[in-house]
């Protein structure tokens, strides 16, 4: 299949505060990777000696798309996992399926009424559709995380603030069909799954305060994934939390590493400014990085391997085409399984149990 004309960015289409002038970001991407390597500890990883005995697990490959806005791009990404025997990660910001008039309800802390750095979809009927593909996709086995809903920096947030937020999001999910003047095209079930469903985090900016993770302990999620790490690593548990983190990989003529995720790539390929006619050049340079990326955990420990990007066109879709390679190819490959960060969650506790039985520990 190829790739679909996307619309360019606009209000109602905007990028994720991650597309900001290139010195904010990196700078917070920056002190993120600090503390992810700082406090890193590999507490689901199999013991060595384990490790090394029997066949080699399944190669896990984890996808995630953060903002999960406009329709069309649902469309492409639900076909593409259809297409690969995938299963995604979606984290939604929650102001993608309010409106503009509707997105004058929404308050983010410290902000004013209405506030959004994303912006809001364009009308109610855009607003249903991308409702419809949601419940859709977590049917077809697809997941659907948080990325709270105006997309602000909350490195600085109290627990009250991030608590506010939270609980803004799976209020406004679980209304979305309301809210969107769609109440009769409700699924049965749906405030079900707002309410428990949603359980995996991604912070805006990849941007944490101490207060966060009790935070999200607290209000009932499982898995935070605003991690980065040099390399791919396992996830950590911590107190009941299980933590995942975006991997650092080699990328160009000189390898250098950058943080697995399509704007990263961008920043790095044209200064986060588009350069349609070196498209093919930085789709085939970021298809080169996920392959040889993934090819040394294939062929190594097999350590999960993710991936990270956005509902928005960079170089003219060089990156979800990088993708679209990617998957086609790994996906199928019979030891090899392209999962949800809670499948993945299970499979690598499950792993662990089975080696630690079978050498009787």
């Amino acid at each position: 299949m190829l790739y679909p004309e996307r619309r360019r960015i606009t209000s109602a289409a905007m990028p994720s505060p991650h597309f900001q002038p290139i010195s904010r970001p990196m700078i917070k991407i920056a002190a993120t990777l600090s503390r992810a390597l700082a406090g890193l500890s590999l507490g689901l990883a199999l013991p060595a000696a384990v490790a090394e005995a029997g066949p080699k697990p399944k190669q896990l490959v984890l996808v995630s798309f953060d903002g999960a806005g406009p329709s069309s791009m649902w469309a492409w990404s639900r076909d593409l996992a259809r297409e690969s025997g995938a299963h995604f990660t979606y984290f939604l910001s929650c102001t993608m399926v309010l409106d503009r008039e509707t997105g004058r309800t929404y308050k983010g802390p410290g902000k004013k009424a209405g506030a959004s750095n994303i912006g809001f979809a364009p009308d109610k009927a855009e607003v249903a559709a991308r409702l419809d593909h949601i419940w859709k996709a977590q049917q077809e086995g697809s997941e659907i995380g948080s990325h709270t809903c105006g997309h602000f920096d909350g490195g600085k947030w109290t627990a009250a603030e991030w608590k506010a937020e939270l609980v803004a999001f799976r209020s406004v999910v679980e209304n979305a069909w309301k809210t969107a003047g769609a109440a009769g095209r409700e699924p049965e079930g749906w405030r079900d799954f707002a309410r428990t469903g949603i359980r995996g985090f991604r912070a805006p900016y990849l941007s944490e305060s101490p207060a966060l993770l009790p935070t999200l302990k607290a209000e009932g999620f499982t898995f935070d994934a605003s991690g980065v790490t040099k390399g791919p690593q396992m996830p950590e548990d911590r107190d009941g939390l299980v933590r995942f983190g975006l991997p650092l990989i080699p990328e160009g003529p000189k390898a250098r590493p950058v943080i697995a995720m399509d704007y990263n790539l961008f920043a790095r390929h044209s200064g986060a400014k588009d350069n349609l006619a070196d498209a093919a050049i930085f789709e085939q340079r970021s298809y080169a990085a996920f392959r040889t990326a993934f090819d040394r955990e294939y062929d190594g420990n097999r350590t999960p391997f993710q991936l990270g990007f956005h509902f928005t066109e960079m170089n003219g879709g060089a990156y979800w085409r990088a993708l679209a390679r990617f998957t086609r190819e790994v996906c199928r490959m019979e030891d090899v399984s392209c999962v949800t960060y809670s499948e993945a969650i299970r499979l690598i506790d499950d792993r662990k149990k089975q080696a630690t039985t079978s050498a009787g520990l």
